[in-house]
């Protein structure tokens, strides 16, 4: 990750970042086609101020466990402002380099380092070395479990007029815009769920890795 870049702007990301207009739909689709359970554990890798938590601990409840991880540690205190505004005591945040998340997370699952799902909303594209921080946060996960990736490309279509701001975004947010790293998901998982929204610039894919349990 690139903590650096997100500390001037992180008590007004979720302000500039344009969420509502643009990015909550891939969020929202994402954490849906996770099918989330209550119970379940899950690890939210880049989760910046925080964005996705509500989601995300609304669907496993309060019996699940929801782990944010990220290397800003500016981005980090605006999540746990909010974890401590709404009270949720079901998360756990936690600060380090993406490619480090299996010692990070390990000490929090009591002994048992499964996982039922993994996310990456919006972080995969902007990790140094984005391969070791998938295939890190996928081992982590048991037999079965659930991985989603959340990123943007440049757009498409009737929404072409807006390219230049799409990778003005792109540009500001440090994302490498030739990685496709949904694509990466798609190509190792089963029964992958993909989609294109707002003209193509936000990308899901959300699969399962490895056998049932």
């Amino acid at each position: 990750m690139r903590p650096r870049r997100y500390g001037p702007t992180a008590r007004w990301y979720d302000v500039v970042s344009f969420e509502r207009l643009v990015y909550r739909a891939g969020r929202v689709a994402a954490i849906d086609a996770l099918h989330l359970l209550p119970g379940e554990r899950v690890l939210d890798v880049g989760c910046g101020t925080g964005l996705s938590l509500p989601l995300l601990v609304r669907a496993v409840g309060p019996t699940g466990l929801v782990v944010g991880l990220d290397a800003s540690p500016h981005m980090l205190a605006q999540a746990r402002a909010r974890v401590a505004t709404a009270g949720w005591a079901s998360v756990r945040l936690v600060q380090c380099d993406a490619a480090d998340s299996v010692a990070a997370v390990t000490p929090l699952l009591d002994g048992d380092r499964r996982l039922d799902a993994v996310l990456f909303t919006y972080s995969l594209g902007v990790v140094g070395d984005w391969r070791a921080a998938y295939d890190q946060a996928v081992s982590l996960l048991r037999p079965g479990g659930r991985v989603a990736v959340v990123d943007t490309a440049p757009t498409r279509g009737r929404w072409r007029a807006l390219q230049p701001l799409a990778r003005l975004a792109m540009l500001a947010g440090g994302v490498h815009p030739r990685r496709q790293v949904w694509q990466h998901v798609a190509d190792r998982t089963r029964g992958t769920v993909t989609d294109e929204l707002r003209g193509g610039h936000v990308r899901v894919a959300v699969g399962t890795v490895g056998g049932a349990t």
